[in-house]
């Protein structure tokens, strides 16, 4: 399994955002979070990105059990959350260098995730004068770049328009047809959905299976 979660416990504060949560995801597979906000989604994914601690309960990602050391699997998968965390006085290529070089990846996967997102064109302007929909296409660059196994997605398709909504939608599928595994939140459950092969609900920091109905096929991965 490439997440294993059992009775998870999150505290915000002392608030539980996840209140005993439990589920599993294999390789290959793309499973949509959904929920009302509030429900403990972004929690969800911070917490397997070892961004925050568990309380108690048991959480594994990528065979690293995160009540040990939640550091572990961080080189290995990439979030891509509301903010891209990038430099605002490097440019994108610098960004998205930067970031590959902290993975231990070379300068390659940088260059091959900025012609993904389609923002070769915009490679020496610095961030801070991206628009949101670029900044956004820049976020997921930095997430492919990293070359992950997990691939933890916040929202990915908000501020985006229809073409970079399309390289989205496209590079989860490209995802999940190399092996790799994704796990996105999303309100837009239309556009969720049609990439997604299990969509589970989180309500009340609890994690509850959805009965499947017009997701998209599983991946076939080779073992």
């Amino acid at each position: 399994m490439v997440v294993t979660l059992r009775s998870a416990v999150c505290l915000l504060g002392r608030f539980p955002a996840l209140a005993g949560a439990d589920l599993e995801i294999d390789r290959g597979e793309v499973v949509l979070l959904a929920g009302p906000n509030g429900a403990g989604k972004t929690t969800l994914l911070r917490l397997c990105a070892g961004l925050l601690p568990l309380h108690s309960g048991r959480a594994v990602v990528l065979g690293h059990d995160l009540a040990r050391d939640r550091r572990a699997p961080r080189r290995s998968l990439s979030l891509m959350g509301h903010e891209t965390f990038c430099y605002d006085d490097l440019t994108v290529a610098e960004n998205l260098r930067f970031s590959a070089r902290a993975a231990g990846k070379d300068r390659a996967a940088a260059d091959r995730a900025l012609e993904l997102v389609g923002l070769v064109g915009l490679a020496g302007v610095v961030h801070g004068r991206l628009s949101q929909g670029q900044r956004r296409r820049l976020a997921l660059a930095v997430a492919l770049a990293r070359d992950p196994e997990l691939l933890l997605l916040d929202e990915p398709h908000a501020g985006l328009d229809a073409d970079g909504r399309a390289v989205v939608d496209e590079m989860v599928r490209m995802a999940a047809s190399e092996g790799r595994t994704v796990v996105l939140a999303s309100h837009e459950l239309d556009l969720a959905r049609a990439l997604a092969t299990r969509e589970v609900e989180v309500v009340g920091g609890i994690v509850r299976p959805v009965a499947p109905a017009g997701l998209a096929r599983p991946v076939e991965v080779a073992p």
